[in-house]
């Protein structure tokens, strides 16, 4: 009994220390820098299941703080504008899901946040293999072409058309890693599980 409340206290510390953030956030709410990209992605090699991968939330590290950011992204391909105070993050953890199934890859890449301007970190594609034992995810990050992120700022953040962009990918611009299974939602039955390891 005495482990079980510990072992509730201690997960419940440490996803406290974890701030959730939309992926678009409201223009009045910016504080600090912002940092715009794009995620997408994609399965490749052969399909063999109806449901497609779709990026559930990035996890943001500073480096200095060790303050942890969650991005919700819930889409296969989507823009994000993300309010983060200047530094350097790591992304550190991306969660994939494909209908009621889900899995989880750590990641190791940095880029810093200027202050004062915006911080363009280009497209994040992440390519995540078919369906199978010991699946992996291919995650590259391209450049952008600046008029893109320009007219997406323009029009969904019109008081920041002054602001300066910075572009800044994130290094290594290519790792592979490999994705770990996270059970599916609890409404489904065991049965279902499509493997246990």
């Amino acid at each position: 009994m005495f482990r079980g409340g510990l072992l509730g206290a201690l997960v419940l510390g440490t996803s406290s220390c974890v701030t959730e953030l939309p992926s678009l956030v409201d223009q009045d709410q910016v504080t600090g820098s912002l940092v715009v990209g794009r995620v997408i992605t994609v399965l490749t090699g052969e399909r063999s299941r109806r449901y497609l991968p779709q990026m559930r939330f990035l996890e943001l590290e500073g480096q200095d703080s060790q303050q942890r950011f969650q991005v919700e992204i819930e889409s296969p391909d989507q823009r994000f504008a993300i309010d983060l105070p200047s530094g350097t993050y790591r992304l550190n953890r991306v969660q994939i899901s494909e209908g009621p199934f889900m899995s989880m890859a750590d990641l190791d890449m940095t880029f810093s946040v200027e202050a004062g301007v915006i911080t363009h970190v280009g497209t994040w594609r992440f390519g995540v293999d078919s369906p199978r034992y010991g699946r992996n995810v291919m995650v590259s990050m391209i450049a952008e072409e600046r008029v893109m992120a320009r007219t997406f700022l323009n029009e969904r953040y019109p008081a920041f058309n002054e602001n300066s962009i910075v572009e800044c990918l994130p290094q290594p611009p290519q790792v592979e890693a490999r994705l770990y299974e996270v059970m599916p939602c609890p409404r489904i039955s065991r049965y279902f599980h499509r493997h246990w390891w």
